[in-house]
């Protein structure tokens, strides 16, 4: 394969729709279909020869065919496009790329005080379909506030262009606003965050997961390949769990938030795992 490849890790391909952590040890199945979505949704452009991508899924137990049926498979459902033996991210794909790129390198602005809203109209709807809004609103890193009214502070650039951006169910059923809050008498803005957004558990998992990354590092510098498949779970927990992030500004967070702090230490991991695994492929 040479010098060329170049993988890289990210979440199982899930949707993140809350703040708390996923377990410590996750020993499922993999399918193929999730490998091949976290090798190339953090690769700029996100894409990859087969043989880097069956040799990945190699690290689950997927056999080499079971993988080309799942490439085949995304190509006809419009997640990837293929040509001259590589394969390529398309579709709604790309979209949890952003989201995961933003977890990983947040851009903050300077907090107003104000915040956004959410205003849900239209009446009742199935239980399906507001179970999609609100997976969607979440995706947005906003939270209910009131039933129906769903908020998060103005620090976060490029607002209207994510607003267009999301699903046309939100588009459709949603009126928004930009003001000043009161919260409930005798509860601060900090404290009605830290509430809504669950924030001690998403620090609480954080540091959970750095120490599973703290386990795996030293075997991954040994060159121990067999550290590849529970350090790619591990790293995929952690990218997963980042995407999770409100991403509140300071004001509104507890003292020694672990976001920014778990953020470096996953990159120094990754360029550690990505060489590692490079080399594995290299060698097959």
């Amino acid at each position: 394969m040479g010098a060329s490849i170049d993988v890289t890790l990210s979440a199982m391909a899930r949707p993140v729709l809350s703040c708390t952590s996923a377990p410590e040890d996750d020993d499922r199945p993999v399918a193929a279909r999730s490998v091949v979505a976290s090798v190339l949704l953090p690769l700029d452009p996100p894409e990859l020869a087969a043989q880097a991508l069956v040799r990945c899924a190699a690290l689950f137990g997927i056999a080499e065919g079971t993988c080309r049926v799942a490439l085949s498979r995304m190509v006809a459902a419009g997640e990837l496009q293929a040509a001259d033996g590589r394969y390529r991210l398309t579709g709604g794909l790309l979209q949890r790329q952003v989201r995961q790129r933003q977890g990983r390198r947040p851009g903050r602005l300077v907090w107003s005080g104000r915040w956004r809203l959410a205003v849900v109209s239209g009446g009742r709807r199935p239980a399906g379909e507001r179970a999609v809004l609100r997976a969607e609103l979440r995706q947005l890193r906003m939270a209910e506030w009131r039933e129906g009214v769903w908020l998060r502070p103005d620090n976060l650039p490029g607002w209207d262009d994510a607003v267009a951006g999301a699903a046309p169910t939100v588009l459709e059923r949603c009126g928004w606003l930009l003001g000043d809050l009161v919260p409930a008498a005798g509860e601060t803005p900090a404290e009605l965050a830290q509430r809504l957004w669950e924030v001690q558990a998403w620090a609480d998992g954080a540091r959970r997961l750095a120490r599973r990354l703290d386990a795996t590092e030293p075997r991954l510098e040994r060159g121990d390949v067999s550290a590849l498949a529970p350090g790619f779970r591990a790293a995929a927990a952690v990218v997963r769990h980042l995407t999770g992030d409100p991403l509140l500004p300071g004001e509104l967070l507890p003292p020694s938030w672990p976001g920014d702090d778990v953020r470096q230490r996953y990159d120094a991991y990754e360029r550690l795992y990505r060489r590692v695994l490079q080399q594995w492929i290299a060698a097959g």
